[in-house]
């Protein structure tokens, strides 16, 4: 049977932007043009704080003296569980070199960017974990500068718990800026600080947008939208855990994609239920997203088998994909779009969110089907190079001016040529185009 909507969407995540973009677009060329003045006119504005941009040591070791030990010890163990999986994914790229024929000899290096702009959202929600995410990431792969910037509160700063993760996950600087203007500071290396050669970490669509409209001269993470989650369920799978589950991730934004993907009609129904009642029971400042969320941009799909489950869970190719059903092994070997995968009720993306060690900033939009997450290879250039003999150089220099004269590349030809001229001047060598 075709996939039966029992619950449709009535908006998607892809909104008009072109207002934002607009905005966007006159903050950076102005903070470009004005320099750190400017970037701290926007922070009046936007930020409405005008204190210390980058914290001095002992702001942070104020603000650190302010988080209660036992959040301090949750933040620690998250660190090192998010530290330990970053070195394990490290330990996966090795300088090579590789003797491709006889006498020319190929190499690959592993090298970190220098410098790291770690964006860490602080408006509605403060969010410590994408502290841990990025600057731990960044500092696992070397990078030789990090900076971590997060939007300050009126007359507070940004907020302790933040400060504390960011400092004792290896961030060279703090800086008390938000929004747009944060990151140009970074991109542009405002307040005495590098250039960011990378600027990673979540944010709201005037982040998203600054970091779209920078890539190019920096790298990023990823452009990304609203989060997104996906539940996978079977017969076996207890409604009230994927209930919970789908309104955790709505309570993210008013915008927050979330989807049921089941082949038992029963315990999409029960979830129908039992969403409304939880979210219900949220406190206010969270219950007015994840109820916009599942009103607007949730749905539920049933479909005939797990086949077809796995096929509609790959086209939507969600951010967080959860899997509540039996033969977790076939699902791992059949599923391929997603971000992070979640196996079992005995996990949930919450975890993977907060402190299990895979990382969360993740692809959004579909962009899982052809992109993973931040990891510690998005702050390592993974370069080649090369060297040869003369003898090992001769094969590869005819079938370069061969293949270069046939592509109409007459310079490209002539680079090889001059080669099979000097090491070899006493043979003669057939290295015209043909077809």
């Amino acid at each position: 049977m075709p996939r039966e909507y029992l619950k449709k969407a009535t908006l998607t995540s892809k909104s008009d932007a072109s207002e934002t973009k607009k905005i966007v677009r006159q903050i950076l060329d102005d903070i470009e043009t004005g320099g750190d003045g400017k970037a701290m006119e926007y922070a009046a504005k936007f930020d409405r704080y005008e204190g210390n941009v980058i914290l001095t040591p002992e702001e942070i070791e104020a603000a650190c003296a302010l988080v209660p030990d036992k959040l301090k010890t949750d933040i620690q163990f998250a660190h090192d569980n998010v530290k330990r999986f970053a070195e394990a994914q490290k330990a996966t790229v090795a300088d090579i070199e590789y003797e491709v024929v006889p006498g020319l000899i190929a190499g690959q290096k592993a090298i970190p960017v220098d410098a790291a702009g770690c964006y860490v959202p602080g408006g509605r929600y403060s969010h410590i974990a994408s502290a841990i995410m990025t600057v731990t990431t960044a500092k696992v792969a070397d990078c030789a500068h990090i900076v971590a910037c997060s939007p300050p509160r009126p007359g507070v700063g940004i907020a302790p718990a933040i400060v504390y993760a960011a400092h004792i996950c290896g961030a060279d600087k703090i800086m008390a800026m938000g929004g747009v203007q944060g990151v140009a500071a970074m991109t542009f290396g405002l307040f005495g600080l590098p250039k960011a050669k990378i600027l990673v970490g979540p944010g709201n669509q005037f982040v998203a947008e600054a970091k779209r409209m920078l890539f190019g001269r920096v790298g990023i993470d990823m452009i990304a939208g609203p989060t997104d989650s996906l539940v996978l369920a079977d017969s076996t799978a207890d409604p009230h855990i994927v209930a919970t589950d789908l309104v955790s991730q709505a309570e993210h934004g008013y915008n927050s994609p979330v989807w049921l993907v089941t082949n038992d009609r029963s315990v999409a129904e029960k979830v129908m239920e039992l969403v409304p009642r939880y979210i219900d029971d949220l406190p206010e400042v969270n219950r007015e997203n994840a109820a916009a969320a599942w009103r607007d941009y949730a749905e539920v799909i049933l479909c005939e088998d797990r086949e077809e489950m796995a096929a509609t869970s790959d086209d939507y190719a969600p951010e967080h994909l959860t899997v509540q059903a039996e033969d977790l092994d076939w699902w791992l070997e059949r599923l391929s779009c997603y971000g992070s995968l979640f196996l079992g009720e005995e996990t949930t993306v919450s975890y993977g969110d907060k402190a299990a060690g895979t990382n969360h900033v993740l692809p959004t939009s579909g962009a899982a089907s052809y992109t993973g997450g931040l990891s510690v290879h998005k702050y390592m250039k993974i370069v080649t190079w090369q060297r040869a003999t003369r003898e090992g150089s001769k094969p590869v220099a005819i079938a370069t001016a061969r293949i270069a004269r046939l592509e109409g590349m007459e310079g490209h030809a002539r680079a090889a040529d001059v080669r099979l001229a000097k090491y070899f001047p006493q043979e003669t060598f057939d290295l015209t185009a043909t077809e």
